[in-house]
């Protein structure tokens, strides 16, 4: 019997988690820009191009707890940096994550 023209079944199974994996990563930071005020934030913080500390919470119309929540999910997804210092925390854009998001919006 002849050879298929098409790939193996060991191939097709790769480029399959391939994929998956690929659409599991753009949801994971497709989720983590879901909401308006993270939106914000990010925009924020790509505007200074500097590690801010304490200006997020005084340019949204948020509470302190809240911003905290938001750039938590942020920074879990990958697209905010962010460190402590004591009672302070900095934080800024990762621009490899938002180059990333890029990329994988242009594939979509």
């Amino acid at each position: 019997m002849p050879e298929p023209l098409c790939c193996p079944p060991t191939e097709l199974g790769a480029i399959k988690t391939a994929i998956q994996d690929t659409d599991a990563e753009f949801a994971r930071l497709a989720v983590a820009l879901g909401h308006p005020a993270r939106v914000a934030i990010v925009r924020f913080l790509k505007a200074k191009g500097v590690c801010i500390c304490g200006e997020i919470v005084e340019v949204l119309p948020l509470a302190q707890s809240t911003v905290s929540q938001h750039l938590k999910t942020l920074k879990e997804a990958g697209i905010v940096q962010g460190e402590t210092d004591g009672p302070r925390s900095c934080y800024c854009i990762n621009p490899a994550a938002l180059e990333r998001l890029r990329v994988l919006l242009g594939e979509l």
